[in-house]
């Protein structure tokens, strides 16, 4: 009789132990609700981009009809910094054109080494504020670089990802894309998160080569028209405000959030 409850009490434990086993296992074969919201949004995410075989340019991924630009990397950071590029794109004409008031708060998206993010600081002057955003860690340290060679104190440095600026929510005046938009790998997300960042009534301005124009001698991947520009900003909920055509070969397209 006493070996009949040893071999249950043994038999017991087992199946207990069985039993913990089995939940415990079940435990990390189930994802979490936050995974589960992490893997839908993803999922979501992705129906928005269409995979396609990449062309020369581009990356094989398309969005809203255009397929996406390979991005410049900082290797070719010196193409930003070169000489002529003041002659080209006569960036004091866009920087009138926007009419930006001291005081004010602006992020510069995919600043690269800095050269409007400087220029913009002037215009904002000391009581105001330039976020540059760049997603090139070596891009940043250029940037760094290339503010404290100039003396510039009211630039700070942002090192944001593929699918956010990381900016404070409801921060930014006016976030402004220069010859940046049509290469962001996620212009869904990234543009979503530009939206969290602006201020109510805030501006966003999409600076692209023109589309319309074969004279200007860009890659097709690298210029975009303005109706291309509209339907994907305003997709996003801004409002167009107005376009800026007197630049050489760009156009500037303003918009707003409500």
């Amino acid at each position: 009789m006493h070996r009949t409850r040893s071999r249950n009490c043994r038999t017991s434990r087992t199946h207990r132990t069985l039993a913990i086993l089995l939940a415990c296992l079940s435990a990390l074969a189930l994802p979490s609700s936050a995974d589960t919201g992490v893997a839908a949004q993803a999922a979501a995410a992705d129906t928005r981009y269409e995979r396609v075989v990449p062309s020369r340019d581009g990356i094989g991924k398309r969005y809203m009809g255009r397929e996406i630009a390979g991005v410049m990397g900082w290797e070719g950071a010196q193409w930003l910094e070169r000489d002529s590029r003041a002659r080209e794109e006569r960036p004091e004409l866009l920087l009138r054109a926007l009419a930006l008031a001291p005081g004010m708060t602006v992020a510069d998206i995919g600043a690269g080494t800095g050269y409007y993010a400087w220029q913009l600081a002037k215009q904002v002057g000391p009581g105001g504020r330039v976020y540059a955003v760049d997603v090139q860690p070596e891009m940043i340290s250029m940037l760094d670089s290339q503010m404290a060679k100039r003396g510039v104190r009211n630039v700070v440095s942002v090192l944001g990802s593929e699918t956010s600026v990381k900016l404070p929510v409801a921060s930014v005046d006016l976030a402004i894309m220069v010859d940046v938009y049509h290469e962001l790998a996620y212009p869904a997300e990234v543009l979503d998160s530009i939206v969290r960042a602006l201020k109510p009534g805030g501006r966003v301005v999409f600076v692209e080569y023109r589309a319309e124009d074969p004279a200007v001698a860009i890659k097709p991947l690298h210029k975009m028209s303005e109706t291309q520009v509209r339907r994907e900003a305003t997709a996003h909920g801004l409002q167009w405000e107005r376009s800026i055509e007197s630049l050489p070969i760009q156009h500037a397209i303003v918009f707003r959030k409500p």
